[in-house]
């Protein structure tokens, strides 16, 4: 097998798709065909705004998709991947009650019965089956929802992407739903060489049991499809009549929801808008089966497949949420996805990795990107701007950001921005409030240096003040704060690189970060931004805003988002105690956590107070809830204090231990240095190192705050460059 040519453009056509499909959805999720048609008929463009919710939401079928396929980053991209250690993965990125899944309980909701049994120490497979679970909840619809990244790795091997989902899906499902999972992986996977939906409808057939209800169902819908012609909707009654919801039990089966997918399929005419169109029109699970579809058509029919109707791309500008105990990556675009899943492909054929313009953030690389950048519409900006992807103007890739700006003049910039964090205290609270909240942490942090590179087009006719500029929450009140650059006046023609090295306070978290274009004449151009990037360690201090005491019991005035820059895996972390961080675990260990994957080689430092609890301390190189270095006070079954190192991966290994006796109540202060290879733990004495050990298993992540059965306290935690 090798890898198609133009596979990260065709993985991008498909996660687009995807996205367009579940944005394009997600407001009438379980609707029924007869209430959609009465208030919409069909179903061709976003309806968002007609039922006065967001268009760009937290939801499980992106977050899962894109979460659970980092199993195989994490386990060496090895095509032996087991159920087990994607089970794992669950346990790693998913807070219980808060990210991912729909928590609807055990055996009300396949996905949360899953998480209990993995929780409770049943490995994948087991954790999925029907005998554990029984049948009607090991067949409901998520192991086809989350299964687009394990095709996508395989691009023209249906048999590896079956394979891969049958894993995947295994860890929360069973049976039929996993017929199905497998259906649609293979399919996706040929659809990168393949073009004629018949015979990618027969390459996934051929990867399950001939005797299967899936099987069965599908070449019925075949015979229905030629019989009815052009009349989708008979079709769509011939499946209500015998694969409805009324024929099989749970809240959301797989079997009718899969019908549908082969129906809008077959009778889309292979057009995106249309197979859209008919997916959702029919009702039932929309946001699931229009993203199943939109991810194949994209996969299959490219970019300029998804520009066969309105323009679906351009107000989604590439955004996405992914809310998981790794928040540093909660707040991404469709392009970094994008290249994460080709990467994983390129790992498993063992092809050289594909990042664009040594590795910028912002590469702009892939045709129509925008990757979350879009014009500011304040007052004083609103337009002034417009942004195109157009081909050259890079010295080192092939693309760029184009911003056309118009009636600039003094007072009236044009500014573009992408969000590097929650956009705004509102967007928050409404996430949380219908169940999928957007936990997070920022991607860029004071101590980091972002670095630029932007050129003038030649036909400008004025030479303009080009500077790059963030927006961060104010501690006191949560409300943006624009902070500008360092700014560079570039003629026509002239290409200028930034370099700027960001400062501030930890409980003032960078939402955005952008270009503004500034003039004392009136003018008009187009100023090309090649990338936008960012690095090196963090230098912040994290602590509670010095708010006055008679705010701290009102949640409403009191400062939200420098809290929100914490992904909260604890049972309880409220804000009105006179602490930064007071944290609260009841079973098990729990974990206060911000930071990047990004982030190397550093020093995190607190003084904590260990209030009540069996063990408590810093983490450093936080890649979730279950990878971590620990530096922590704990206390052995024999009662006895000791100070241990640990690796979380997998379970716990204890790289060195000490004893040191301690007492509730005390205060005690950690240092834990990540150089490399090298770790370094000291307690009480910073000065004078506890333990040195190496250790090579975990290269990289942010930091947290630990606390196992009990009660802990901070004012504030430090981080260093090692």
């Amino acid at each position: 097998m090798t890898i198609p040519i133009d596979y990260t453009e065709r993985v991008y056509a498909g996660v687009l798709g995807k996205l367009i499909g579940v944005y394009l959805g997600r407001p009438f999720e379980g609707w029924t065909y007869e209430m959609l048609d009465e208030q919409f008929g069909e179903i061709n463009y976003y309806v968002h705004e007609h039922l006065d919710v967001p268009l760009i939401v937290t939801d499980d079928d992106i977050s899962g998709t894109f979460t659970f396929l980092r199993a195989l980053p994490d386990y060496g991209n090895s095509r032996d991947i087991s159920a087990a250690q994607i089970g794992q993965s669950w346990l790693n990125y998913i807070i219980e009650e808060r990210t991912i899944l729909w928590w609807g309980g055990m055996g009300n909701s396949t996905e949360h019965t899953a998480y209990l049994r993995l929780k409770e120490g049943i490995s994948a497979p087991q954790s999925g089956s029907k005998t554990l679970n029984g049948q009607v909840v090991a067949e409901q619809i998520g192991a086809q929802i989350f299964i687009d990244g394990w095709a996508m790795v395989a691009p023209g091997d249906p048999e590896l992407a079956a394979d891969l989902a049958r894993r995947a899906a295994s860890v929360s499902h069973d049976g039929v739903a996993i017929h199905g999972a497998q259906v649609l992986a293979a399919m996706e996977a040929q659809a990168f060489v393949e073009t004629d939906i018949q015979k990618l409808i027969d390459t996934g057939l051929s990867v399950i049991p001939a005797d299967s209800l899936i099987g069965a169902m599908i070449n019925q819908i075949r015979e229905w499809h030629d019989r009815h012609g052009n009349d989708w909707r008979a079709t769509r009654a011939q499946i209500a009549a015998n694969f409805g919801y009324d024929k099989f039990g749970g809240n959301c089966h797989m079997v009718p929801n899969h019908a549908l997918i082969i129906h809008a399929l077959l009778h889309g005419d292979d057009s995106f808008q249309k197979s859209l169109m008919i997916v959702n029109t029919s009702g039932w699970d929309t946001d699931c089966n229009a993203g199943n579809v939109g991810c194949l058509l994209g996969i299959k029919n490219g970019l300029a497949g998804l520009e066969d109707g309105p323009d679906f791309r351009g107000p989604i500008s590439d955004r996405l949420y992914l809310p998981t105990a790794d928040g540093g990556r909660a707040v991404t675009d469709a392009v970094t996805e994008s290249f994460h899943v080709a990467n994983v492909g390129r790992a498993l054929y063992r092809v050289p990795l594909h990042s664009p313009k040594r590795g910028a953030r912002y590469h702009f690389e892939l045709p129509g990107s925008v990757q979350g950048f879009i014009a500011d519409e304040s007052v004083e900006s609103r337009g002034t701007l417009t942004l195109e992807n157009v081909a050259g103007h890079s010295q080192s890739g092939s693309r760029s950001l184009a911003l056309h700006f118009t009636g600039v003049a003094t007072g009236r910039p044009a500014r573009a921005a992408t969000h590097t964090f929650i956009p705004s205290r509102e967007t928050a609270d409404y996430f949380e409030q219908r169940g999928y909240g957007l936990l997070a942490s920022p991607s860029i942090y004071p101590g980091q240096t972002v670095s630029a590179e932007l050129e003038a087009d030649p036909g400008n006719e004025l030479a303009v003040d080009v500077s790059l500029y963030l927006r961060r929450f104010l501690s006191q009140n949560d409300e943006l704060t624009t902070e500008e650059g360092p700014c560079y006046k570039l003629k026509s023609g002239e290409r200028h690189k930034f370099s700027w090295a960001i400062d501030g306070a930890g409980n003032e978290p960078i939402a955005e970060i952008g270009v503004a274009v500034n003039s004392d004449e009136r003018t008009q151009g187009t100023i090309y931004l090649d990338y936008l990037t960012w690095e090196g360690e963090p230098d912040v201090t994290f602590a509670r805003p010095d708010v006055p005491l008679d705010r701290r019991s009102l949640e409403m005035s009191f400062p939200q988002m420098w809290r929100r820059a914490w992904v909260n895996g604890v049972d309880s972390y409220d804000f009105w105690w006179p602490e930064s961080f007071r944290l609260v675990q009841n079973r098990g260990r729990g974990l206060l956590m911000t930071g990047t994957r990004e982030w190397r080689n550093y020093e995190v430092k607190s003084e904590i107070t260990l209030h009540l609890c069996s063990s408590a301390g810093i983490a450093a190189r936080v890649q979730g809830m279950r990878r971590y270095y620990a530096l922590l006070l704990c206390r052995t079954e024999e009662g006895r204090g000791v100070a241990r190192l640990i690796r979380a991966l997998d379970g716990d290994t204890v790289l060195a231990e000490a004893e040191i006796p301690w007492e509730y109540g005390e205060m005690h202060a950690f240092a834990l240095q990540v150089d490399g290879h090298r770790l370094r733990g000291c307690v009480d004495n910073l000065d004078e190192p506890l333990f040195e050990v190496t250790d090579d298993q975990l290269e990289s992540g942010g930091i947290a705050l630990v606390v196992e059965e009990g009660r802990i306290m901070s004012d504030e935690v430090t981080v260093r460059p090692a």
